[in-house]
Formats: structure tokens, sequence, C-alpha cells
């Protein structure tokens, strides 16, 4: 009996054929939906390998759902969001990938990078609308990338070399830091200087906080890094919470600063902001012009950060 394969979104054509020569093929056919954890109990319950991208999440219960489960083959290149001991324990295979997205993954990096200091998404908008502010005009004044410092926090795995590489061709100087140095060979073939994460804060020009963990900077190794290492600066303590998506204050402490009772407020939208902060982004918003606005913007920044590192 053929196997029964399940795709949870549409993948290359050619491996599709590829399978369907070999086993009954179904797929969710919408490349912008992302199949419901209901959708996918369903779909394991009726085949025997679900074929499962990067952003499904296969826990205990998905691998439960089916007695007869031959197998969960992944798009992933680390199996995170599957339940590996569970699938062990049934003696289930998992399968990975190769890391074969490092190239288009530094691509992304780049032009997100490019984009933002040069505006690129602000001029398009202003484009389809119909304005054009003139050939020279400052509304859309940007920052030059070419020959400047770039940062690359946890930067020295497959990704940040990569980005790295890009740089060069930018004459960029790319400073790099993660807690585990790499070989001088690889730091000298991929263009990256080595120095301390408070060293690269204060040097950059522009920052890749990249979230490849295949780098060695995950959150527990981070946090290791700020017991184990020289006290590192409340600025980096906050830099690096932002990273992690998770409250400064665990970071603070952990360096034996005490917390800051403004990041135990919830800020996720305007109604839980404090009321003279409200009061305050809407005094900038009624600012008319974009340079003079972006400008009030970044001197409070400025004040804030000075109130940081005092």
């Amino acid at each position: 009996m053929r196997p029964r394969i399940y795709i949870t979104q549409p993948v290359a054509p050619s491996a599709i054929e590829r399978l369907r020569a070999v086993a009954d093929v179904e797929l969710n056919p919408d490349a912008i939906h992302i199949v419901t954890k209901d959708e996918l109990l369903d779909a394991v319950r009726r085949h025997d390998i679900p074929f499962c991208l990067l952003h499904d999440k296969v826990d205990g219960d998905v691998i439960a759902a089916n007695p007869k489960l031959r197998a969960v083959a992944s798009m992933k290149i680390t199996p995170s969001d599957i339940d590996v001991e569970a699938a062990t324990a049934r003696g289930i295979p998992v399968t990975v990938i190769a890391p074969i997205v490092t190239e288009a993954t530094a691509d992304i990096n780049f032009a997100l990078l490019l984009a933002v200091a040069r505006r690129v998404i602000e001029g398009d908008r202003l484009v389809r609308a119909g304005i054009f502010p003139g050939a020279q005009s400052s509304h859309l004044l940007g920052a030059g990338v070419f020959g400047k410092v770039i940062g690359l926090i946890g930067g020295g795995g497959r990704i940040g070399r990569a980005v790295a590489k890009r740089a060069q061709g930018f004459s960029m100087r790319t400073l790099y830091w993660t807690p585990r140095r790499k070989p001088a060979s690889e730091e000298q073939e991929a263009g990256l200087t080595f120095v301390p994460l408070d060293q690269l804060l204060a040097e950059r020009n522009e920052s890749y906080r990249e979230a490849a963990l295949k780098s060695g900077l995950d959150h527990e190794a981070a946090r290791h890094s700020v017991e184990k290492e020289q006290r590192p600066h409340i600025h980096t303590c906050i830099l690096l919470a932002g990273h992690f998506g998770v409250n400064p204050n665990e970071f603070l402490q952990l360096a034996s600063y005490p917390a800051l009772k403004a990041f135990d407020i919830h800020t996720e939208s305007a109604e839980h902001l404090p009321p003279e902060a409200v009061s305050v982004a809407k005094d900038i918003a009624h600012i008319q012009s974009p340079k003079v606005r972006k400008a009030v913007a970044e001197a409070i920044r400025t004040l804030l950060k000075q109130y940081f590192t005092a």
C-alpha cells in the first residue's frame, strides 16, 4: 500500500511530483493559510506522514493522533516545535533539511538593511499614492550604507558570515559578538572582527540582532554570558532583552542592576501606556514636517539613552 502524505502548504512543484510518484499526496493548496491545530490533527489521523513547514507545531497531541504514524517530515533545519521525545518514544523518525537557505536569508537581511536606510518602503508608498516630492527633495532623506560599521549580534554562524561577505561589497567594517568566538581563520575569511558586546553596540552604525540560533546566541546562552562575563552596561541588558522578546528586568537583575518599574508596564497598546507617554506621542504626531517629527523623536530617544546610561 502506498504511503499517504499530507503537505501543510505548497512546496516546490518538482518535490510534489516526486512524492506523488511514490505516495498518495494531499496538500493544503493555500500558500497564505497556516493550518490550524485542528486541521493538522484531522490530516494526521488520515495520513501516514505529515510534511510540515517551519511555522507548523507538531506537539505530542499531533503525534498521538495517529497510532500508525510512520514519520514526521519537516522543512526545518532543526526540529524545533516538533516533540521529538514523543516521536522517539514511539520509534517514529523525524526528518529535517540541510542548511540550504543561508544565502537566501542573508540576501533578505541585506535587503531589509538597504530598504530601511534608504527608506525604500516609504518611497514606494508615496509613488503608489501618486505623490512625487521632487527629484532632489529631502522629504525621504535616508542614511548611507557604504563604508559604515555593521554589528552582528550572535553573527558568527552561517548566516552571519554570509551577511559579512555581502557587507564587504559595501566596504563596511563588520564587528560581531557571540558567546563562542569563531577561529581566527573563519574570522579572516568572512571579514569579521570580534569585539565585546558593549563595544559592538557603541560602534555599530547598523545592527542585525540575528535570530539564527545556529550561531550559538540563544536565550540561555545569553543569560549565561550575562551571569559569567564582566558586568555588561545597563543599556546592553535592555537591548539583549529586546532581542529575545523578554522583560528587560530579567537581564538587568542577572547583571545585578535594580529592576525598573517602567518595564513592568504592559505597553502593547495605547490603552496600557502611562498617560504622559500617550500625551508625548500625540504631540509628536501633530508635527506636520516629517523631518522635524523625526528630529524630535530622535532627541527624545537620546535623552532616554542618557537616562539609562547615567
